[in-house]
């Protein structure tokens, strides 16, 4: 059993009354047996250009049936506005192994103002024992910590589909464009009904002198696929983008 819950700091407060702190109790889509195992990740930021780009997205008191959701940001730091994305896993569900650092789901960026903000997260060397995970910068941004989310599941694992897109599917780097989107199909996956859809981000390279804003999401999902968006606004230049999409029924 399983679920995508999502927390949205905008559900709290407007957007032009930036906190250090937002937070909210959630309610599951249903009740589990017992507390699930939650992996998040953060997909919809907006953040004030003048200081670092510090966030981080945590849960708490988790209950059968409910959350406590916190999207924070520290030191001078001003967060308009964020998402961020649970996968709620039972813990009978064994089949799932979840934890922070792995499978590409954006939880903990703090890069500092002045230079571009660039990160990307990828699992490579994926075997039955374990994987590596990498977390890196390039260019001229100056990385002081991040933290990833992963997600493991049986290779074989049946009605479950996951993939990673890029805005660079669509367009190159040197492109950028507020909006970018593309269809894809469940090549392989067979789903009775249209499934759940987890969204997480796991790359982005946007210029700094506006604000960090980025947007990761789905729509039209159907029993054969769906479309991602990757989108900026507000005229920040973002350079590329990308996602980690998990569905499943």
């Amino acid at each position: 059993m399983a679920s995508v819950t999502q927390f949205d700091t905008q559900t709290v407060r407007d957007w032009t009354n930036p906190q250090d702190d937002t937070a909210a109790i959630v309610k599951f889509p249903y009740e589990f047996v017992a507390p699930p195992r939650l992996a998040l990740g953060l997909s919809q930021l907006d953040v004030d250009y003048k200081f670092n780009i510090r966030v981080k997205a945590t849960a708490e008191k988790i209950q059968r049936d409910s959350a406590i959701y916190h999207i924070t940001s520290w030191s001078d730091t001003l967060l308009y506005s964020g998402v961020v994305n649970s996968l709620d896993l039972a813990p009978a569900n064994l089949e799932f192994r979840a934890g922070e650092h792995m499978r590409d789901l954006l939880a903990n960026p703090n890069s500092p103002d002045g230079h571009g903000w660039r990160l990307e997260t990828t699992a490579v060397n994926v075997d039955r024992k374990g994987f590596t995970l990498k977390i890196r910068t390039w260019a001229d941004t100056i990385l002081y910590r991040a933290q990833a989310a992963w997600v493991a599941y049986p290779e074989d694992r049946e009605h479950i589909f996951s993939t990673s897109v890029n805005t660079d599917e669509v367009r190159p780097w040197t492109s950028p464009q507020a909006k970018t989107s593309k269809y894809k199909p469940f090549l392989g996956i067979k789903f009775a009904r249209p499934p759940i859809v987890f969204v997480g981000l796991n790359t982005f390279d946007i210029k700094c002198g506006l604000n960090f804003r980025v947007n990761a999401r789905v729509d039209n999902v159907s029993t054969s696929g769906f479309t991602w968006h990757l989108d900026t606004w507000g005229g920040t230049s973002l350079y590329s983008a990308g996602a980690t999409i998990i569905a499943f029924d």
